[in-house]
């Protein structure tokens, strides 16, 4: 099977699983609860008249309002109960318990059963109620610390995918963030050490460090020295209440791209290198000599910056190691840059939901660390500059 064939396969493989899911919770459970209910109440009510009076199979009836648990609907449950206790009398009177005490003994057995069900029913409503609360929180906190990056801004297209490491969460370690500001683009992809909900809070800061430094600091690199001090900072506050906070750090790129050259800026914290497609070409833009990661204490020498062709129709992935070392049960590490080589023509929305996909299926269904990818293509040389939001009109580098 070619590479090719793979990522289409493993492609096809999530919508169907995740379709197959969203049917299941919402159309298959009810029915298959009631149906497996119905088919207990029918062959133990007729086996029950059959056999004779000395085997006892009207016991087995209260699986009838047990199996119902499965159904969201209350009345379900009340229901499948009355006509199990039908069946109850028919097979009583059948064998000759009309005026004995197993009689009410078995209706008994069936109400205890049915108000069980009913009552752990309403506490697992209450459970996914809080559930939905949590993830409603999740995805507010989401929305505010990563906002979705804008689709296209000054002659790009952007696209972003992001997935926690910790179950049930929207947020994690791993950062990205854009801001426009006088004629370029700057972007951050930042990777917090450690993963899930523990490294938020550095992930938040970091940020909104980005986000003034981008603005207030004309060098790119003051940029990278802004949000280095300010992690330092935040160690060191740290550093009073935890005795481990000194080995906290952030891995990140900080780039930028002008609107009037056909290039890239790059510095590198000890960060994954981005990856760059051209033409047919793909090929990671390697850092030489990239500065510490951030919280480190580099100084203003350390923050070289790198400069890359980046051409219209260009597309750049940059993307946290989450992506590089998901293994699969095999152990082999996901090949990011052969998948990002067979992609790279796709829109970048379709591009990153294609390696996302590919992504999970790898790791056989659970990715263990964060993972975030951006991914930015230049649009041809007509639409370059043409960014609303300035009425800035740049003229294409030659």
């Amino acid at each position: 099977m070619t590479t090719q064939t793979h990522i289409a396969t493993s492609t096809t493989r999530a919508t169907a699983a995740a379709l197959a899911v969203t049917f299941s919770s919402v159309r298959l459970r009810p029915l298959i609860a009631v149906g497996f209910a119905s088919a207990v109440l029918l062959s133990v009510t007729l086996c029950g008249v059959i056999v004779p009076a000395d085997v006892h199979l009207v016991v087995l009836l209260v699986a009838v309002p047990a199996l119902t648990a499965a159904a969201d609907n209350t009345r379900t449950t009340v229901s499948m109960t009355v006509l199990a206790c039908l069946g109850v009398v028919a097979v009583d009177v059948d064998d000759g318990l009309t005026s004995s005490l197993i009689l009410p003994i078995d209706f008994l057995g069936l109400l205890i059963v049915c108000v069980l069900v009913l009552v752990f029913r309403r506490l697992r409503d209450g459970d996914h109620r809080t559930l939905h609360a949590v993830r409603s929180v999740s995805e507010t906190a989401q929305r505010a610390l990563l906002p979705p990056l804008p689709c296209q801004v000054a002659g790009l297209d952007i696209a972003t995918a992001y997935r926690s490491a910790a179950a049930h969460a929207h947020i994690g370690g791993d950062v990205y963030a854009a801001e426009r500001v006088d004629g370029t683009v700057r972007m951050l992809i930042g990777d917090v050490q450690g993963n899930g909900l523990a490294a938020v809070d550095d992930a938040a800061a970091v940020i909104g460090a980005f986000r003034e430094a981008a603005h207030r600091d004309v060098r790119l690199e003051h940029v990278a020295l802004s949000l280095d001090a300010s992690v330092r900072r935040r160690v060191e506050q740290a550093g009073q209440r935890d005795s481990n906070a000194s080995e906290r750090f952030i891995t990140a790129l900080v780039l930028e791209i002008p609107d009037d050259l056909y290039v890239v800026h790059v510095i590198s914290c000890g960060h994954p290198d981005l990856m760059r497609s051209h033409g047919t070409k793909v090929d990671l833009l390697e850092v030489p000599q990239p500065a510490p990661p951030l919280g480190l204490g580099g100084d203003q020498t350390a923050y070289q910056i790198n400069t890359f062709g980046f051409e219209p129709q260009d597309t750049l992935l940059l993307h946290t190691d989450g992506l590089l070392e998901t293994r699969d049960q095999a152990g082999v590490f996901y090949p990011a840059l052969d998948r990002f080589a067979l992609l790279a023509k796709d829109e970048p929305r379709s591009l990153i939901g294609h390696l996302m996909s590919d992504l999970t299926v790898h790791a056989g269904g659970e990715v263990q660390d964060d993972v975030a990818i951006v991914a930015v293509r230049r649009r041809a040389a007509p639409s370059m500059g043409s960014a609303a939001e300035d009425s800035h009109h740049a003229s294409p580098a030659p």
